[in-house]
């Protein structure tokens, strides 16, 4: 439980950073919000790569996983940016919710099943 509850706090401070870069991205430089999300979906994975590998699940030590886990955590952050993707856009489009209360939604629900589970059995293993 305890690694379940450091690996909510990355992720919130992740999901900061990808707010940030999204609202950024949209409000300030008139990106599409897809594209907003994407790229901060990006700056968030990097942070929760950095913040996972060396407190949530110790795994730094391991030097020579570096890549393995980095490539891993690629591949599931792919899947975590099409999915995010496809639900931003879903409940944007077809609810006209504001993309901002979309995304509110759908990252914690990622965060508390597709991206813990992925990272405790495939990522950080």
């Amino acid at each position: 439980m305890y690694i379940f509850i450091k690996a909510q706090a990355v992720l919130i401070a992740g999901s900061l950073a990808d707010f940030l870069v999204t609202i950024l991205l949209v409000q300030v430089f008139q990106c599409w919000y897809i594209t907003g999300n994407a790229a901060g979906n990006i700056t968030g994975a990097a942070a929760q790569f950095i913040f996972c590998r060396n407190w949530v699940f110790n795994t730094a030590r391991q030097k020579s996983t570096t890549w393995v886990q980095l490539i891993k955590f690629v591949v599931m952050w792919a899947g975590n940016i099409a999915l995010s993707a496809f639900g931003v856009y879903l409940l944007t489009h077809y609810t006209h919710l504001h993309y901002l209360v979309s995304k509110l939604i759908v990252s914690p629900l990622l965060g508390v099943s597709y991206n813990y589970l992925v990272s405790k059995k495939f990522v950080f293993v």
